[in-house]
């Protein structure tokens, strides 16, 4: 089918399949195309609506799913990985999209998914928004569906060319990605972005234990992942270093360790684009890895809408929870709480200090809320990510997988996240893009309807340059 004729066909109805590895993964519907204000649309056909798929399937307790979602309409499959990996054509039969509503339903069904979104509606982008500097010189390549770096660097006033130099970012995922250098070579180059490579010291992989070689099984779905977190780390601090430490399983016990690993090895800034059901004995036995002075940890906070469970490790205070946004546009930005973006509100946590002077957490949650900040998230707005294992070329990519490694080399870029952290934006919200449009659920209160100042989908609002972070 051709571009043109495919966009026409996705048009009509637009569906996320959230699928586990049995199938039994829930369905939210997303705005697009077609369902009022301006749809995510730009630069031609790169952004468009399609139905997508969660790439690791559900997880039974003490381990951690990863939260890349990938477009199936887009990208050739050819393969699957053993018990972890989701085919493109095991998804759900698509259902239309619904029928726009001005607010969200404030009653909750206990089989529903998270209610969808409203119709996008233009935020306006703050007054103080700095002027970008993309970094990349082949950017945007018009035959690549997605967000590019150029675009997330405009959307989100990023100083990317000039910034980052000194800092390393951390990569914490599962599992073996054995084409990660190759693939993420392929993303700089067709971009303009310098070689970032073993041989020029820019790169390194390591597993859990810091070894350069031994590396854990392969896993497409935890595969994918690592593409994207690369890719993103890329976009946005083109001129930090990149280490990537691949647990040797996707328990907690394997990627707390590879998080220690991370940090031993010289991470300013790690990113964990995975959770798992918070639990006492879990943040007890493993919230201390993901604590180290002088190092901004973020995490991702899911991809199945607000949720009475709070995820791990997004839950700890040691931890800047990222949540998700539809980006329908990039200049003049413009962005809504993406209807899968997690949120939540611990049930073991205690409420920091500098969540406790905000009405609009401490009147809906007495422990740690989340999220903290936010980026885009929603399949249908989002980014370009190179792959081959497990799938050919260029795919598109969405889930709260890709805000996280975009915050976190947010903070690299920066260049303070040392004494930074996830306290830093609640002292700082001048600079962030308040997000206050859009529902991740029917919960009937800010932990899942986006609103003026904090809220749980979008937490304080987006990237507005580096003054948050």
């Amino acid at each position: 089918m051709s571009r043109a004729m495919r966009f026409l066909a996705m048009g009509a109805g637009v569906v996320i399949a959230f699928i586990s590895a049995a199938c039994t993964g829930n369905s939210n519907a997303v705005p697009g195309f077609g369902s009022g204000g301006s749809g995510p649309l730009e630069h031609g056909s790169r952004i468009f609506p399609g139905a997508a798929a969660a790439v690791c399937g559900d997880v039974g307790p003490g381990f951690a799913r990863c939260h890349a979602i990938r477009r199936t309409d887009i990208g050739t499959v050819s393969g699957i990985g053993p018990d972890f990996g989701v085919s493109p054509d095991r998804h759900h039969t698509p259902r239309p999209s619904p029928s726009p509503t001005p607010h969200p339903s404030p009653t909750p069904t206990p089989s529903a998914s998270p209610s969808p979104s409203p119709p996008p509606s233009p935020s306006p982008s703050p007054s103080a928004a700095p002027s970008p500097s993309p970094s990349s010189g082949n950017c945007p390549v018009q035959s690549i569906s997605g967000y590019q770096p150029c675009d997330l660097q405009t959307a989100y006033g990023l100083p990317s060319s000039t910034g980052g130099s000194g800092e390393t970012v951390g990569i914490v995922d599962a599992f073996d990605d054995p084409t990660a250098e190759s693939d993420l070579a392929t993303y700089r180059s067709t971009f303009g972005i310098s070689a970032c490579t073993t041989a020029n010291g820019c790169f390194r992989k390591v597993n859990e234990s810091g070894v350069q070689g031994n590396y854990p099984a392969n896993n497409t779905g935890w595969a994918e992942e690592i593409s994207l977190d690369l890719d993103m780390a890329s976009a946005i601090c083109p001129n930090c270093h990149i280490l990537l430490v691949e647990g040797t399983t996707n328990s907690f016990a394997d990627l707390a360790t590879s998080e220690n690993t991370a940090v031993s090895l010289g991470a300013n800034v790690v990113s964990n684009s995975y959770g798992g059901s918070e639990s006492s004995s879990i943040v007890s036995t493993y919230g201390p890895n993901y604590n180290h002075a002088g190092v901004t940890i973020t995490a991702s906070t899911g991809d199945s809408g607000f949720s009475a469970t709070a995820q791990f490790p997004a839950d700890l205070t040691s931890v800047a929870a990222i949540g998700g946004t539809s980006l329908q546009s990039t200049s003049p930005r413009s962005e809504t709480a993406w209807s899968g973006a997690g949120s939540g509100c611990s049930g073991i946590v205690a409420q920091p200090s500098w969540q406790s002077t905000i009405s609009n957490i401490t009147s809906v949650c007495a422990r740690r809320a989340y999220a903290d900040v936010s980026a885009v998230a929603d399949p249908n707005t989002g980014v370009a990510v190179y792959d081959t294992d497990g799938a050919s070329g260029w795919l598109v990519f969405g889930g709260t997988s890709v805000a996280s490694p975009i915050v976190a080399s947010v903070y690299a870029l920066a260049g303070n996240p040392g004494t930074t952290g996830p306290s830093y934006p609640y002292a700082h919200t001048g600079s962030l893009n308040d997000v206050t449009s859009g529902s991740n659920g029917g919960c009937g209160t800010d932990l899942c309807n986006a609103r003026s100042g904090w809220d749980g989908p979008t937490g304080l609002g987006s990237p507005n340059g580096t003054g948050a972070f």
